[in-house]
């Protein structure tokens, strides 16, 4: 699902949003400077919120299924014991972290629940567990699936994300429910991104990072073209700026 690629691509894709997502949504969490504990990073990637949770103080470990991001997570912070492996099957013991957090991958989980679930184990007794995932309307992908959808005149419906678990309201803080955390509560978290051009946008879609990489990966040249220009007919004139929301859920483990 576009993320055998390298660390540097989806940062130059997702991390121009993820990196400043990473103190809103650490803020949110309650992960304090200077108080922030044992912090476990679920579906860490090449490390946006290992970063920010460094800067805090915290004693951070982190977790990615992808082989190239864990390597990148490993050079970038060689003090940090980063794992491969998936969030359903955390190799924690229990209650081994103050908090556990994982941004922008409860929606690629192939068990949302089970692996929130795991999450709340491997914290302790009152501690944090939280999680956020883009909205798919007004996250930073959203023009793109707009345009996407407008261009769309095969069977079916149009490719989208909107069907993944926590890209409306109300649906992360469901999923920690389900998995068994207390106190839920959900809101919107949002950051701002400048951008020159139409083209600094739109050049990392090329890259093939996600669900939108390989949508635009099977396209010809004359697709990808009118996608292109499509997006750019839906984003403010240039220089614009974009304001992406993500939903967050935080809950306490019992």
């Amino acid at each position: 699902m576009g993320f055998a690629v390298s660390a540097e691509s989806y940062d130059r894709f997702m991390g121009r949003f993820s990196v400043p997502l990473a103190a809103v949504f650490a803020d949110f969490s309650g992960v304090a400077a200077g108080a922030a504990g044992a912090v476990l990073d679920v579906g860490s990637g090449p490390g946006a919120l290992t970063d920010e949770l460094l800067a805090r103080g915290a004693t951070a470990t982190a977790i990615d299924p992808s082989p190239s991001f864990v390597a990148a997570a490993r050079a970038r912070h060689p003090s940090v014991e980063v794992v491969e492996g998936v969030a359903e099957a955390l190799p924690f013991a229990d209650a081994v972290f103050d908090a556990a957090l994982a941004q922008l991958v409860v929606h690629f989980m192939r068990d949302p629940v089970q692996g929130l679930a795991e999450m709340a184990r491997v914290t302790r007794h009152g501690g944090a567990v939280a999680a956020c995932v883009w909205d798919h309307a007004t996250g930073p992908l959203g023009v793109f699936w707009a345009a996407v959808a407008t261009l769309h005149d095969g069977p079916g419906e149009p490719p989208s994300e909107a069907r993944r678990p926590g890209a409306h309201r109300g649906e992360l803080g469901d999923v920690l429910r389900a998995a068994g955390l207390r106190d839920v509560r959900e809101e919107p978290i949002a950051v701002t991104v400048a951008f020159s051009d139409v083209d600094s946008w739109w050049q990392p879609f090329e890259l093939g990072v996600g669900p939108p990489g390989d949508h635009v990966a099977g396209l010809d040249a004359a697709a990808r073209e009118r996608l292109r220009d499509r997006c750019a007919e839906l984003l403010p004139e240039p220089p614009f700026e974009v304001r992406a929301v993500a939903w967050a859920a935080r809950g306490t483990r019992a």
